[in-house]
C-alpha cells in the first residue's frame, strides 16, 4: 500500500484516528472528527452558530468551518487541535493551519485550547502554546489524555485538589439540546478561575442583552456549590420580575434548596436565596439583611449591576458592604462609568465582555434593520400662534417646541395617529402577528398610543381586544397580561409601555421594536435595542426590525455603542472623559440608584400638558438602515445601496454578464450577491415583481431597461426552439417557460422541477429524462433555454 495514493479521509481512517485511540482517547468520549461549526452548535455549543445575514424580510446563516479534530479531557474542556493532511505533504503542513484555527478560535470565542498538532498520516507535529516549543512524535508517541491534562493544569493555575475539583465538574444540563455557548462557557470559566485559582473577591461579567446572563449565573452557581465552595448563595436584583423569572426559569433545578425573600422573616435553612433590593432593605429602618450573619453567604450574584448598588452612596449598596466577606459577582450588559456611579470601582476591570455585535456575528443574536421616519414638526418644530389654546382652553405658553416636548408637555394628537398609522402599516405589509414593543413617553403617552392603535386595527381588536394592550408600571391589569405577552403564542400582539419593558424581561419573539421616546442614555437605548435580539428559530424569529419615530437609532453610530464601558478620571477637578448625562429610570421616574418599589406608582409629570388636536403632521421622510458585512448600519436609498454592492463584484456590464454567461448554475451567482447585500425581495417592491434577479441587476446596477420573464419567455417560444424535440419532451420544456414566467430562473435549472405536480402527466423525473436521451442531454437542453432568455442582453 503506497500511502501518497491515499486521500485524507484514509490518512485519517487509518493511521490518524487509530493513534489518538491508541493513545487513550475515546473516540465517543474524548474527541469529534470533522466538526463543523453548526455541529458544534448542536452537540457542543463550543463555536459559533453561523452569522445571520438579513436580506430583506429573510434570513439566512452563513456557512460553518470545519475542523479535523477537536480533542476534550471531559465534555466539557476542550484541550487540543490536530488537523490532518494526505500523505502527498509533510507532517507539518497542517499546523499552521491547526495554529491558525486555534487563533480564530481564541480571537473569536476566547476558548483557550492550548495544544495543537498536524499529522499526515507518518507522526504528529506538536505544538505547545503555553511554552511555544515544538516537537516531532511518531504515531505510537501521542500524548495521552492525562499526560495532555497535567500539563494543561499547570498551565491554569491548578495546583490544588479543590481546584481541580471544580474544574471537572460538568456543566448542568437537563436539556440536551440546550448546553453552554462557547462564551458562556468561556464566562463560567474565566470566573471560576477568578474566583478559585486568583482568590478574586470581586468579578464583573459583561455580556449583551440577550446572551444569557442568567443561565451563566446558574452555572456559576451550580459548579461553585456542587464542588462545595459556595454553601450559601445569594442572587440579588432590583425587580420583582426578574427574581420570578430566574426561579422558574433558569435556576428551576435548584428546587426545594432555594427560595425567594420576602420582606418579612427570613428562614435560614435554605442553600440558595432570590429576592430583590427592596425586600432585604424592608421599609424605614427595617433592614430585612441583617438577620442575617454577615458571612452568612459565600457568594453573591448581582443582576442588572450598573442599576441599584451601583452608586456608592446607594442605601442598596449596604446590602453588598454587609455581605462583604462574600464573593460579589456582578452581570451586567451595560456597565456603569460615571462620576457618581462605577460599577469598575467596585468590581474592577471586567474579567470577560461578550458584546452584541460579537453576539450577531456569531448569529446568537439576532440582527437588525432600522426604518426611520422623520416628521415635519419633528424637524421643523412647532410654535403656537399669539393667543392660541389647547382643546381644553388652557393658553399655550409661546415657543418653539420639538421632539423633546411632544407627549411630556404637548401633546400633538395628529402626530400620535400617524405614529399608529405606520406601525401598523409596517405590520400589514410584513405579518399583523408580530410580536411588537411601542416605547412612550410615559404611562399617559403609551395609554393614547394603544388607543391609536386600537383604532387602526379595530378588525382584530374587535374580535379580541387583548391584541394591543398597555404594559406599564402603574397598571395592575396590563401588568397581568405580561407573561402571556412574552408568550410566543398568545395575546396580545401589541404591547405599549414606557420603562417597564425596557431591562430584564425576556421578549424572545419580539420581532418590531418602535421607538417614539427621547432616549438620551446609551444605557436604556442598549436595553430597549436588547428587547429584540433574541433569536427563537422555531418562530421564525432570525431578526428583528426598529421603527424609529424620534431619530433614537443614531445612538448606533455612537462610538460608545458597542464599545468597552469608559472609565471616568479626574484631573484637577476636571473631567477628561465623560459617558452618560442621563441617569437610566424605572417605572415610576426616578433613578434606579435610589431605592425604588420594583413597580412604583405614577410617573413624574409635568404640572401642565397641551393637548393639541387639530395641527396636521406629515411623513418629511422614510430612509431603511441595513446592517452591512461589518455590523455596521449603511443608510442610503435601497438602489444606492444595492448598486453599490453589485459594483464592489462587477465593475462594468461586461463583467457581469460574463459571469452571467458562463456560471453553471445562476443559483450560485445570485446567492454570492445576496451574501454581498444585494436584496432581491426588496428590489422586486420598487422594479416589480415580474422581473427576473437577471433585469433587476441591469436595471438597477446598470441603468439597463428590464424585461419582464413574460417577455423574456415570448422571446424563446419565437425562436421555434422546442421544434427539434419530440413531443413529450416539448411539452416538458414548454412547462418549464410557463414556470420560469412564474418563479424565475432558479425554479428551471433545479432539475427537482420534474417532481413537482405540474409535472405529473410526463411520469416520474427519470422517464422524463429519457425523453432527452440521457440526464446530461436534459441539462444541456435546459442550458440553451438559458442562453436565449438572456441573448438579447
Amino acid at each position: 500500500m503506497n500511502k501518497k495514493n491515499l486521500s485524507e479521509t484514509e490518512i485519517r481512517t487509518r493511521f490518524i484516528t487509530p493513534a489518538i485511540i491508541d493513545a487513550g482517547w475515546d473516540k465517543t468520549f474524548h474527541f469529534r472528527e470533522e466538526l463543523s461549526t453548526s455541529k458544534f452548535k448542536k452537540e457542543l455549543s463550543i463555536y459559533t452558530a453561523g452569522k445571520i445575514v438579513v436580506k430583506g424580510n429573510k434570513t439566512k446563516r452563513d456557512e460553518p468551518k470545519k475542523f479535523d479534530y477537536i480533542l476534550f479531557y471531559k465534555p466539557h474542556l476542550p484541550i487540543a487541535i490536530v488537523e490532518a493532511k494526505d500523505n502527498k505533504h509533510s507532517i507539518g503542513e497542517g499546523l499552521q493551519q491547526a495554529l491558525n484555527y486555534s487563533d480564530i478560535i481564541k480571537d473569536t470565542t476566547n476558548l483557550d485550547i492550548p495544544f495543537i498538532y498536524s499529522s499526515n498520516g507518518d507522526g504528529f507535529i506538536e505544538h505547545d502554546r503555553t511554552t511555544a516549543k515544538e516537537r516531532l512524535l511518531m504515531l505510537n508517541e501521542f500524548p495521552t489524555p492525562n499526560e495532555l491534562w497535567e500539563r494543561y493544569k499547570q498551565y491554569k493555575g491548578i495546583d490544588t485538589e479543590k481546584k481541580e475539583e471544580v474544574s471537572l465538574i460538568p456543566y448542568y444540563t437537563d436539556d440536551p439540546k440546550r448546553r453552554p455557548r462557547y462564551y458562556q462557557r468561556v464566562a463560567v470559566n474565566k470566573t471560576i478561575e477568578a474566583v478559585v485559582n486568583q482568590n478574586r473577591k470581586r468579578v464583573l461579567l459583561v455580556m449583551a442583552t440577550g446572551t444569557g446572563k442568567t443561565y451563566t449565573a446558574f452555572q456559576i452557581i451550580y459548579k461553585l456549590h456542587k464542588a462545595k465552595f459556595a454553601k450559601k448563595i445569594l442572587f440579588l436584583a432590583d425587580r420583582n420580575i426578574l427574581v420570578d423569572q430566574t426561579k422558574t426559569g433558569d435556576f428551576k433545578h435548584f428546587g426545594e434548596t432555594m427560595t425567594k425573600i420576602t420582606n418579612r422573616t427570613i428562614t435560614k435553612g435554605y442553600e440558595i436565596y432570590l429576592g430583590i433590593y427592596q425586600a432585604l432593605t424592608g421599609e424605614g429602618d427595617k433592614n430585612i439583611y441583617k438577620q442575617f450573619s454577615k458571612d452568612f453567604f459565600d457568594l453573591i450574584v448581582i443582576d442588572e449591576a450598573h442599576r441599584g448598588s451601583a452608586r456608592e452612596d446607594s442605601q442598596w449598596r449596604a446590602i453588598l458592604d454587609y455581605f462583604d466577606n462574600a464573593v460579589h459577582i456582578g452581570l451586567t450588559a451595560t456597565p456603569k462609568e460615571t462620576k457618581e456611579v462605577s460599577n469598575i470601582d467596585y468590581f474592577g476591570e471586567p474579567i470577560y465582555t461578550y458584546s452584541l455585535k460579537q453576539g450577531i456575528d456569531d448569529g446568537f443574536l439576532a440582527p437588525y434593520k432600522v426604518v426611520r421616519f422623520s416628521f415635519d414638526k419633528d424637524v421643523e418644530g412647532w410654535r403656537p400662534y399669539e393667543g392660541q389654546t389647547d382643546k381644553f382652553g388652557n393658553v399655550i405658553d409661546d415657543r418653539i417646541y420639538n421632539t423633546k416636548d411632544y407627549d411630556k408637555n404637548i401633546i400633538l394628537e395628529k402626530r400620535t395617529k400617524l405614529v399608529a398609522k405606520h406601525i401598523t402599516k409596517y405590520l400589514n405589509n410584513t405579518d399583523r402577528y408580530s410580536k411588537t414593543i411601542v416605547f412612550c413617553v410615559d404611562t399617559e403617552h403609551a395609554e393614547r398610543m394603544r388607543s391609536a392603535l386600537v383604532n387602526e386595527n379595530n378588525d382584530i381588536v374587535k374580535n379580541n381586544s387583548k391584541y394591543i394592550v398597555r404594559i406599564t408600571g402603574n397598571d395592575d391589569i396590563g401588568k397581568m397580561e405580561l407573561d402571556n405577552f412574552i408568550h410566543p403564542e398568545k395575546m396580545p400582539i401589541i404591547a405599549t409601555t414606557s420603562k417597564l419593558l425596557t431591562t430584564g424581561v425576556d421578549t424572545k419573539t419580539a420581532k418590531i421594536i418602535v421607538l417614539d421616546t427621547n432616549i438620551n442614555s446609551m444605557i436604556e437605548f442598549k436595553q430597549i435595542i436588547g428587547r429584540g435580539t433574541r433569536v427563537e428559530e422555531d418562530f421564525d424569529k432570525t431578526f428583528f426590525t426598529i421603527l424609529d419615530f424620534r431619530n433614537a437609532s443614531r445612538k448606533f453610530a455612537d462610538k460608545d455603542f458597542d464599545g468597552e464601558p469608559i472609565k471616568i478620571i479626574e484631573t484637577d477637578g476636571e473631567t477628561e472623559t465623560e459617558t452618560e448625562e442621563d441617569g437610566d429610570t424605572t417605572e415610576n421616574g426616578t433613578t434606579v440608584n435610589e431605592p425604588t418599589p420594583p413597580y412604583g406608582g405614577d410617573e413624574s409629570e409635568p404640572q401642565t400638558k397641551y393637548y393639541i388636536e387639530d395641527t396636521e403632521v406629515k411623513v418629511l421622510n422614510k430612509t431603511v438602515s441595513y446592517l452591512n458585512s461589518e455590523g455596521k448600519l449603511i443608510t442610503q436609498s435601497l438602489e444606492d445601496y444595492t448598486k453599490s454592492n453589485i459594483l464592489k463584484k462587477y465593475a462594468t456590464l461586461n463583467d457581469f454578464l460574463n459571469s452571467w454567461n458562463s456560471v453553471d448554475k445562476k443559483k450560485k451567482l445570485i446567492e454570492e450577491l445576496e451574501n454581498e447585500g444585494v436584496l432581491f425581495e426588496e428590489l422586486e417592491k420598487i422594479v416589480g415583481k415580474d422581473f427576473d434577479a437577471f433585469d433587476l441587476i441591469l436595471h438597477i446596477a446598470f441603468d439597463k431597461p428590464p424585461l419582464t420573464r413574460s417577455q423574456r419567455a415570448k422571446n424563446v417560444i419565437k425562436r421555434d426552439y422546442f421544434s427539434k424535440y419530440g413531443d413529450v419532451a416539448k411539452r416538458v420544456l414548454e412547462k418549464i417557460i410557463d414556470k420560469y414566467k412564474d418563479k424565475g430562473i432558479m425554479e428551471v435549472e433545479d432539475i427537482a422541477i420534474l417532481s413537482i405536480p405540474e409535472f405529473e402527466e410526463f411520469g416520474t423525473s427519470l422517464e422524463i429524462i429519457k425523453h432527452f436521451g440521457n440526464k446530461k442531454k436534459y441539462l444541456s437542453a435546459i442550458r440553451e433555454i438559458e442562453d436565449i432568455l438572456y441573448e438579447a442582453a
